[in-house]
């Protein structure tokens, strides 16, 4: 697979960050498949992602949100009773798992229910960012000009 995404800089402005969420995106799938999880858009700015964690307590778990990063561990405490297992299918193990999230989506909210951890994330753009008409002047309307531009002229 090539890296190469000098074609999509053509139509692109101030995407220079793009390499840099890439390789985060591939370091972070190296995670192996525990715990499972889900990751579901529940609306047009709304996300959920919801992970399979049966055995572990809300003390055993930690949800940290940092530079764009969402990271979730479990922390099994040691066992002191020796236990014989004649099958043992249920993975009680520590895990890291990180999600990367995009610039504006924060955590709205976790909750542990029935063995499932669900974290609910919404994206808020700031109204700086949203979408606006731009007037146009026409050659008879005089231009504006700031006052602070011109003092720095």
């Amino acid at each position: 697979m090539s890296n190469d995404l000098s074609p999509l800089y053509r139509t692109l402005v101030g995407f220079d960050r793009i390499n840099q969420l890439m390789d985060q995106a591939l370091r972070n799938d190296g995670a192996g498949g525990y715990p499972p999880f889900n990751i579901e858009q529940t609306g047009d700015d709304t996300f959920r992602i919801e992970l399979a964690v049966a055995g572990f307590s809300e003390d055993e778990l930690a949800i940290e949100y940092k530079e764009n990063s969402l990271v979730v561990t479990g922390r099994k405490a040691p066992v002191e009773e020796a236990r014989r297992f004649l099958h043992r299918g249920i993975a009680e193990r520590n895990f890291e798992r990180k999600f990367g999230l995009a610039d504006y989506v924060r955590v709205d909210g976790a909750r542990l229910v029935n063995g499932m951890l669900t974290i609910d994330l919404v994206r808020i753009i700031p109204d700086s960012l949203k979408p606006r008409k731009i007037a146009i002047a026409t050659g008879k309307t005089p231009r504006t000009v700031r006052t602070d531009a011109v003092a720095a002229e």
